[in-house]
């Protein structure tokens, strides 16, 4: 599955499906740790925000935005936080994470495979919902620490949604990874600024990282779907996520629309860029 990767070089047309076809089958294995991104929602026709921008969008029609904040999520939410209160955001993000996601064919597919791990880095309960059937594996969730009184950086979380010690987690035989929070089971968001700048601060040393992702991400590889790479913020967390993990990593691309830092994170972090269309990846991965 190691292709060569000369720097920016992005694999498509059947080459491309071949290394996929080859990655749907070590997916399998668990050596693959899935990492979903907000466009996975796109198959799923829902009108939730599916991208940063988007949920940006939704704050502009609730509030009067500075152009500063305009487009961007995390500045939003900071102006909001500021302006009003941190209530104010967390019922907006309830709002605009209230509509359903369905699972798509390729969440329950995942589901299914009992894979050790699953990180689904965007804020709606689709992964969770897949999840479901199932009775052995949990979730954990970063968590916003503005007001909240206590030195934790996550939360554990159980089948039924009931919040847990992270003990419990060691016996579940797939661990859901929120690094955001979500809509469910407990409306956890990091969305503001604010609350990034203390993360931000120690994720370099892994601090906010649970132990158990630094465990289950040993030796593994990443296979980044439906994500973009066009924020700081956002290479930040794949990186750190993927510290101490395998050499080699892989990501569904639409060329057309990767900037020059998302083409220069690629080829630092060893991922693989893939061009297929989101809807045939995940035809091809599910097989």
């Amino acid at each position: 599955m190691n292709a060569p990767f000369v720097g920016h070089t992005i694999i498509e047309g059947a080459q491309a499906e071949d290394i996929l076809s080859g990655l749907a089958l070590e997916l399998r294995t668990g050596a693959i740790v899935p990492y979903l991104g907000p466009e996975l929602a796109d198959l799923a026709a829902t009108s939730a925000p599916t991208t940063p921008e988007a949920l940006a969008g939704f704050f502009a029609t609730k509030v009067a935005l500075p152009k500063r904040a305009k487009g961007n999520a995390w500045a939003s939410a900071q102006h909001i936080e500021s302006m009003k209160h941190r209530s104010t955001v967390t019922a907006l993000m309830n709002e605009a994470f209230a509509p359903k996601v369905e699972p798509t064919p390729l969440h329950r597919h995942l589901a299914a495979l009992k894979l050790p791990m699953i990180v689904d880095s965007w804020y709606d309960s689709a992964m969770r919902d897949a999840l479901s059937s199932r009775d052995d594996w949990g979730e954990v969730q970063g968590i916003t620490r503005a007001g909240i009184g206590e030195d934790r950086w996550y939360r554990f979380y159980d089948v039924g949604g009931a919040e847990v010690a992270k003990t419990e987690a060691e016996a579940w035989a797939t661990l859901l990874y929120k690094p955001h929070g979500a809509v469910a089971p407990a409306k956890n968001y990091l969305i503001s600024d604010a609350d990034y700048v203390e993360v931000l601060t120690e994720i370099d040393i892994q601090t906010p990282i649970p132990e158990i992702v630094k465990n289950r991400r040993t030796q593994r590889s990443f296979f980044f779907i439906g994500c973009r790479f066009h924020d700081q913020m956002l290479r930040t967390y794949a990186r750190q996520i993927t510290k101490r993990s395998a050499t080699t990593h892989h990501a569904i691309v639409a060329p057309d629309r990767l900037t020059k830092n998302e083409l220069k994170f690629l080829t630092i972090q060893g991922i693989i860029p893939l061009a297929i269309p989101l809807g045939r990846a995940s035809e091809i991965l599910i097989g």
